[in-house]
């Protein structure tokens, strides 16, 4: 399997972001992870969030229509009982296999004034053919209680849009997640200007490929590396 991150902007014209992404996920070669910024399709747009919300809708079954041999995850924003979600959705096989909206906000960037907060129970691990798969949400990096949420995951996703001047706080907690959980971690973050960019596929003995000046950032899942990690450096996983 193929895992990749898609580092990309986020214009203020909805329809071509989600134009941009469909691009991107024709090109990926099937029985590929795929995984794009947060917020890609809209970015955090307060003024207008019933618009995104609305849009969102679509997207969702636009995209889902391209998960044909190909797992594809990324966040939206969403409406429900009047309230506004940022939340994730993976698709495989046309198939919505599951969401989980944020659950920790950062408060620096107003998340707390437009958004609400989702369940803590929707943070979990996932089988899909076989591959235990967890996401945490941008800001929910730094929090370790969630870390044990996520534990014992063969792959797991941080969608991001992360300030630049945190860029290595992005990149050091990214890392450090791959390495105590000995998994793969596919961090991947915005291109936008103000954004810190980082993307990468981590391995569980934490070695990083990634490329600030690329679009897509992809590596190799090896199922055996992550065996071979968990067997000779045992730490209960």
């Amino acid at each position: 399997m193929k895992l990749i991150a898609l580092q990309i902007k986020t214009s203020n014209n909805f329809q071509e972001n989600l134009n941009n992404l469909k691009e991107l996920i024709n090109s990926c070669e099937n029985n590929s992870l795929i995984l794009a910024p947060e917020l890609a399709l809209s970015g955090f747009s307060y003024d207008r969030m019933d618009e995104a919300s609305n849009f969102s809708l679509k997207a969702i079954d636009e995209i889902n229509e391209l998960s044909i041999d190909k797992i594809i995850a990324l966040t939206f924003i969403t409406k429900k009982d009047g309230n506004f979600y940022n939340t994730l959705y993976i698709f495989h096989n046309q198939k919505i296999i599951h969401t989980q909206a944020k659950y920790k906000l950062f408060p620096l960037g107003d998340e707390l004034e437009y958004f609400s907060s989702g369940n803590i129970e929707d943070i979990k691990i996932i089988e899909i053919n076989g591959l235990k798969i967890a996401t945490l949400i941008c800001f929910e990096l730094r929090f370790p209680e969630l870390w044990e949420k996520v534990k014992g995951a063969d792959i797991i996703l941080n969608p991001s849009m992360w300030g630049l001047k945190r860029k290595d706080h992005y990149e050091s907690i990214s890392k450090a997640l791959a390495l105590v959980n000995q998994c793969f971690v596919i961090a991947c973050n915005s291109a936008d200007d103000n954004m810190a960019k980082g993307s990468a596929i981590i391995s569980p003995f934490g070695n990083v490929i990634k490329d600030d000046l690329k679009t897509k950032i992809e590596s190799k899942f090896d199922f055996e590396e992550m065996k071979k990690v968990r067997k000779y450096i045992n730490i209960g996983l």
